[in-house]
């Protein structure tokens, strides 16, 4: 798909109206309901899906395939993003009436950093075709390491901050306490970070570590950097009312992590098929529709086996209580 300077610059231009008009509906800090959430979580992925019925209209009918699958992918993988903002946000103590703030900052950060992932990545692809052997070896690697990490009791798990944040905490200084939205405030004449600037950027930089696998990801199923840009754009947009709507039910997703690392390995064959492929070989090509249904396929079933093993375990629970006993 031959997409011209102008199109990328209306596109930039007509997401960045949308995150503004997000930002200024939740300027002020306040708690977010599920309904609120609900509804803008609806209107983000309805934007999505008018985006990608708007490539079929001009024409593009494999670009808007490649688009609802590189989208529902990157989405499914963002998911599991929101179980370490969960623990990100208790290790800093954000307020509630904080969070939403927290969130957009740092996906819009995550946002930025994916730009530059996704322009390597195309680069390196363009000059490059034997890197799809390492694309694919990755994202299998990745699901067999998802598999071992589901595997594990991880109850205990926390946040730890990576080295780029304990050196920013250090050179700058952080204040004890949050500040209203404030992310720089003055003390003893000198200008230091309040924690709420430290939330921001661990959840930015956090993503990167994601990025390592969703981006390798959705190159499997496209290699048109626009269609990858908008699909990861549309995805993390929505991901801050995404999290707010599911909070609750993240720890019934029991079987989240399987299905990823399902899909991750569906996509690195994908990948290892296609390099081969290029390298001249003979050897069957999975196709956008075949690897939509997978997708869709294997997330539907992981939902549905996760809810029926949350409600088994919570009956088992229930029924391991000793009864009460009336005084």
């Amino acid at each position: 798909m031959d997409v011209s300077l102008y199109t990328w610059v209306l596109t930039i231009l007509g997401l960045s109206i949308l995150i503004g008009a997000d930002f200024f509906i939740g300027r002020k800090p306040h708690d977010v309901s599920v309904k609120e959430a609900g509804i803008w979580t609806v209107v983000w992925i309805v934007l999505a899906v008018l985006f990608g019925l708007g490539l079929m209209f001009f024409g593009h009918g494999q670009a808007s395939q490649e688009f609802f699958a590189g989208f529902i992918t990157e989405k499914s993988l963002s998911v599991d993003n929101l179980f370490v903002f969960v623990l990100i946000m208790a290790k800093f103590a954000v307020p509630s009436q904080l969070q939403q703030r927290v969130l957009l900052i740092g996906v819009l950060i995550a946002l930025v950093l994916r730009a530059i992932f996704i322009a390597a990545g195309a680069a390196i692809i363009t000059n490059f075709s034997w890197v799809f052997y390492i694309f694919g070896a990755f994202l299998i690697y990745t699901a067999w390491k998802l598999i071992q990490e589901a595997r594990q009791d991880q109850d205990e798990e926390e946040f730890e901050e990576n080295r780029l944040l304990k050196s920013i905490e250090k050179k700058f200084g952080v204040a004890d306490q949050y500040h209203g939205t404030k992310l720089f405030i003055r003390n003893n004449g000198k200008r230091i970070l309040t924690p709420l600037m430290i939330v921001m950027l661990a959840i930015g930089t956090t993503d990167v570590l994601f990025a390592l696998d969703s981006i390798p990801a959705i190159f499997g199923l496209t290699q048109d950097p626009y269609i990858v840009f908008t699909a990861n754009a549309f995805a993390l947009m929505g991901l801050r009312q995404l999290y707010f709507l599911i909070g609750g039910l993240l720890k019934k997703l029991v079987h989240l992590s399987y299905g990823l690392s399902v899909i991750l390995g569906f996509i690195g064959i994908k990948l290892v098929l296609h390099a081969l492929h290029e390298s001249g070989v003979h050897v069957p090509q999975i196709s956008i529709p075949v690897s939509l249904g997978v997708i869709c396929g294997v997330l539907v079933i992981t939902t549905i086996t996760s809810l029926i093993a949350s409600k088994k375990q919570a009956a088992a629970e229930a029924a391991a209580r000793p009864e009460s006993i009336d005084a």
